[in-house]
């Protein structure tokens, strides 16, 4: 099958999960998007295994029993995300902002009003995409780092979707300039930290006590230009609903610091594995973190590794 064929195929069979789980209630596109989740648990062999492996490594005093039962939690939950952004894209803005809860959106106030704008970063976890889009419609629009999709029309579906609330899409091309740009006019740009990076653009942090190579981007241009660093988190309810958190900003080092890039890295990076030890069925153990240390079990299916040229920012999930 060519390449152009399994696009229009794979875009086809996701517009018509979006079709149908828009037009489901609140309970049914939930069950649906568990199925999806299972469905891919127990097809995508590859990705499973190295969920398990990555949880066990990050776990280590949890058996193999629990180790699994989070993988599964993880495949459901992000069948359920995938249903849920898609079902999102069908709603009003009005119809977004009743289906979440907002917790610490003054601290993001605070930081624009510091006339040096804010960096709003977390990783793939929880609903991520649904915080970006429902984060226009809470705050000032924001501009998020993204990697094209492979497949262009899942990447002109993906970017209508993040556009549509007011948000802007920055990709690889130029993207330091078109950053420093919006933090020079006191905007939120978004960042995803949690991908493997090579080259110079990486520092190696410690992630659950092991080596990650991690993007550098994120505390060089804090450090560059004094924007507030903000975590943020999109937290799935019992009752369907989604709580938005945006936590405090992490501190800046001081002067003293010897490697303050690294220093503050690893500050956020400690951010993100508290909410991944709290919630780890939220995050993507499908995606190979730790490439050094972890054997190589990449595969095609839901969960592709991400390529040795992804932006540090990317997010192509």
């Amino acid at each position: 099958m060519t390449s152009s064929r399994r696009h229009r195929i794979e875009f086809a069979a996701v517009r018509g999960v979006r079709a149908i789980a828009g037009a489901l209630p609140d309970a049914a596109s939930r069950a649906m998007g568990t199925a999806l989740g299972l469905a891919f648990y127990a097809a995508d062999r590859s990705h499973r295994r190295l969920a398990r492996t990555q949880i066990q490594s990050a776990f280590p005093t949890r058996t193999p029993a629990e180790c699994r039962a989070i993988a599964r939690r993880t495949f459901i939950h992000f069948g359920r995300s995938l249903v849920d952004v898609l079902r999102t894209d069908t709603l009003s803005p009005g119809q977004i902002l009743a289906r979440v809860d907002v917790e610490g959106d003054d601290r993001v106030r605070a930081a624009l009003a510091a006339g040096k704008g804010a960096i709003i970063f977390s990783g793939h976890f929880g609903y991520w995409e649904l915080q970006g889009l429902a984060h226009a419609l809470v705050l000032p629009p924001m501009s998020v780092l993204a990697r094209p999709l492979d497949n262009p029309y899942l990447h002109a579906m993906l970017e209508t979707m993040r556009r549509r609330t007011g948000n802007q899409v920055i990709y690889r091309q130029g993207a330091v300039r078109k950053v420093l740009r919006a933090l020079s006019a006191n905007e939120c740009v978004a960042v995803l930290i949690d991908q493997h990076i090579h080259g110079t653009d990486a520092v190696t942090v410690d992630f659950f006590g092991r080596p990650a190579a991690t993007t550098a981007l994120l505390a060089t241009l804090a450090l560059r230009t004094g924007a507030a660093l903000i975590p943020a988190f999109a937290l799935p309810q019992s009752d369907g609903r989604v709580r938005l958190v945006y936590e405090s900003p992490v501190e800046l080092p001081t002067s003293g610091v010897a490697d303050p890039v690294r220093d503050l890295t690893q500050r956020c990076s400690d951010v993100l594995e508290m909410y991944v030890r709290r919630y780890p069925h939220l995050w993507l153990w499908m995606h190979r973190r730790w490439r050094d240390a972890t054997p190589a079990l990449a595969a095609a299916g839901m969960f592709p590794a991400a390529s040795s040229d992804e932006l540090e920012t990317g997010d192509d999930d």
